[in-house]
């Protein structure tokens, strides 16, 4: 069974440009993130979903760093570069990151893809946002449904942020084209409203650099997340952001595109 992972990596960003380019103890976020991902035992093979624009180049010099592979393709429809990514490699799933999450946990990586497989009714399975920190997303889908999403999603927020076809009509959130699962943590509540260690605000790196200059690149996301809760200075810095801003964004500005 092939399992391929995917992250989407892009030099630019509103609210913080070359935000996976800052580096912390002589890496780049992006190399922490790749390194994480890759001591998952599940996955077959990890690349990398990024862009035509200019910057792009320093995040394929990390690729070949890190001896990944990598497609370049649309800025604004990423459900298409995210597609095109992993069509070439006829996975039978897909693992999707985001590599805004630099902490991302390979135990959780393996938990969800291990379910994944036990349950092949499941089209598709994420990380439940009520019960895992912001900064963990994992999302295991079919290469199938990817295709299906990649083929039938019309609307602008559809293509900009690639699963949100897969879920809106999957029965976990009430619809009825793909079969779909939250996965709950199975530590505890940990809403990812009340615990961010991802980056999208400057803020947000500020709470990352302290959390890996004190405990290192390798902790498990528990350990990060304990320290931020004996460290209540370093928590407060970005507490006041909420989850998936981009998205709400994305729903706001909404509109039917033309494929």
């Amino acid at each position: 069974m092939k399992i391929l992972a995917i992250t989407q990596a892009r030099y630019g960003s509103t609210r913080l440009p070359a935000k996976i380019l800052k580096e912390v103890k002589g890496k780049t976020l992006l190399e922490i993130h790749l390194y994480r991902i890759l001591l998952s035992k599940t996955i077959s093979k990890l690349k990398i979903a990024t862009t035509d624009e200019e910057g792009s180049k320093f995040i394929v010099e990390i690729a070949d760093k890190v001896r990944v592979g990598y497609h370049k393709g649309s800025v604004d429809d990423v459900l298409s570069r995210f597609y095109e990514t992993a069509a070439p490699e006829k996975p039978d799933y897909v693992i999707r990151f985001t590599s805004d999450c630099p902490l991302i946990d390979p135990n959780v990586i393996d938990a969800i893809v291990a379910f994944a497989i036990e349950h092949p009714e499941y089209d598709y399975v994420r990380t439940q946002a009520a019960s895992f920190p912001d900064g963990l997303d994992t999302e295991v889908m079919k290469f199938s449904a990817l295709e299906r999403a990649f083929n039938e999603a019309t609307l602008k927020s559809e293509r900009e942020h690639v699963t949100a076809y897969i879920w809106k009509n999957g029965s976990a959130d009430g619809g009825a084209i793909f079969n779909t699962y939250n996965f709950p943590n199975p530590v505890g509540k940990y809403n990812a409203n009340d615990y961010r260690i991802t980056i999208d605000e400057p803020e947000d790196f500020e709470v990352i650099k302290r959390l890996i200059e004190a405990l290192g690149f390798d902790k498990g996301w528990k350990e990060y997340i304990d320290y931020l809760l004996a460290h209540k200075d370093i928590y407060e810095i970005n507490s006041k952001f909420s989850y998936n801003e981009g998205y709400t964004k994305s729903i706001n500005n909404d509109s039917q595109i033309n494929k």
